[in-house]
């Protein structure tokens, strides 16, 4: 298992704004994996990628041929981690997994980037709670910094319950509420008091 060193925003979850701009991120929710002086690296955790389904993922990389695939697994969803490495897949999970290349994130999730992973979900001896993400969303230095002092994002602590069990098309909404705000009220507008 590799540590990731703390500080910044890692391990927290990013909630775009109205004022976000770029289409890709309207109501993103995203989880930073590691944040310091070189940059950002998060994962979109509430864009399922369309007609996708794990089980055929597997089918596609060859994993189920010779696994018998538990039937709850097969419906791990398949979401759009960002527009960064779109073929690159990521399981995002509960800290109880791990394996060899498993880096912790926090006290609450790790993420492992190996079809050895996906083959232990397979298996039914994966995590206890996990997304698999294709791709993700990365900021050069300063870049983060600079999109939070114009307003594009709001910052989050990480809950398991909404990221693992919340629905994608629910999950910016109720981060929003969780931090206190009702979500048709937040202005596309910019302003400083």
């Amino acid at each position: 298992m590799t540590e990731t060193k703390t500080g910044y925003l890692t391990g927290k979850l990013l909630l775009a704004m109205p004022t976000i701009g770029d289409p890709r991120f309207h109501r993103a929710v995203i989880y930073l994996c590691a944040h310091d002086e070189n940059g950002a690296m998060g994962l979109v955790i509430n864009a399922p990628v369309p007609a996708l389904k794990f089980d055929d993922l597997l089918k596609q990389l060859g994993i189920e041929s010779d696994i018998e695939i538990e039937a709850k697994d097969l419906n791990l969803p398949v979401l759009n981690g960002g527009p960064v490495e779109t073929a690159r897949g990521f399981l995002l999970h509960s800290n109880e997994f791990q394996q060899k290349d498993t880096v912790q994130v926090d006290e609450d999730f790790s993420i492992t980037g190996t079809t050895d992973a996906l083959k232990a979900v397979a298996k039914g001896e994966g995590p206890d709670q996990a997304l698999f993400i294709l791709g993700y969303a990365g900021w050069t230095p300063g870049q983060l910094e600079a999109e939070l002092q114009q307003n594009a994002w709001l910052v989050s602590q990480p809950d398991p319950a909404l990221i693992f069990t919340d629905k994608a098309e629910e999950k910016w909404e109720h981060a929003v509420h969780k931090l206190g705000f009702d979500p048709a009220l937040l202005s596309g507008e910019m302003g400083r008091a």
